[in-house]
């Protein structure tokens, strides 16, 4: 199999994984132990950017309006939620990295995080579907999903969005599109500062010229309109369907990769 063509189906994966709630950092990990080949954080982060891209695509008009309509309250109440978001994030992400803190490289943690992660999300949705239907972003939701964001970001296999709609979902934004949308927006300004970070230190490390940009470029276009194709879907899709068949599947995959793959693996 040529590089190039590994580099295109780890691109489908992130584009894929990256919005629908399964973890596209634990199935890249697992995709590159099993044949893919390791990449640097550059590219799994640019990649990364490259998912974030489509949903800035697809959520342009309510960007647009909350940037030109801020005057208005209640567009400035969001765009102040949405920043004390990823401020939690971000200032939480710079302790981690402080504190070296490093992904795991086995496949064990993820498989045991997507099965937690799954069983969360059910019993989430149960939970989430008694509450009245309600589309307000509060506080508690804005900084829960900060929090929530940066635990999945630690912890491969329990998915950024997975974690960050549950959140939304649990504890006030019960209607299921709109705490789906301030997750989703919140990650345009997390993914973005995470390749800008992880660019900056391969430029100042010196390790700008040992860089696959090529293999980079192409990860970064395929993963854009796989994401956008994905996202797009998922939208429609939760409009009149639960998260469940998503928990069904992580449970699945993380059992079958406990079962197939050895200890420490």
């Amino acid at each position: 199999m040529s590089d190039l063509i590994r580099v295109t189906l780890l691109g489908i994966i992130e584009g894929v994984t990256e919005f629908l709630p399964i973890s596209s950092t634990g199935h890249l990990l697992i995709a590159e132990k099993f044949g893919l080949g390791a990449r640097s954080d550059l590219f799994n982060i640019g990649i990364q950017a490259g998912a974030i891209l489509a949903v800035t695509l697809i959520y342009w008009k309510r960007i647009w309006q909350l940037l030109t309509q801020w005057r208005d309250a209640a567009n400035r109440d969001y765009l102040f939620k949405l920043a004390v978001a990823f401020l939690i994030t971000a200032v939480l992400g710079f302790i981690a990295v402080k504190m070296g803190f490093k992904l795991p490289e086995t496949v064990t943690p993820v498989a045991w995080a997507l099965v937690i992660g799954g069983v969360w999300m059910i019993a989430a949705e149960r939970l989430a579907a008694r509450q009245p239907d309600r589309t307000e972003v509060t506080w508690r939701v804005a900084i829960l999903v900060g929090i929530a964001q940066m635990v999945a970001g630690i912890f491969p296999g329990l998915s950024r969005s997975a974690s960050t709609i549950f959140a939304a979902m649990l504890f006030g934004t019960s209607n299921r599109a709109a705490a789906t949308e301030f997750a989703f927006l919140v990650g345009i300004p997390t993914m973005y500062a995470a390749t800008g970070y992880e660019l900056l230190k391969v430029v100042k490390s010196g390790g700008a010229a040992h860089e696959d940009w090529t293999a980079l470029g192409l990860g970064f276009v395929v993963s854009a309109i796989v994401a956008f194709i994905a996202v797009k879907w998922l939208l429609g899709y939760i409009r009149t369907h639960t998260f469940t068949p998503f928990a069904i599947y992580r449970i699945a995959f993380g059992v079958a990769l406990l079962v197939l793959v050895p200890a420490g693996g």
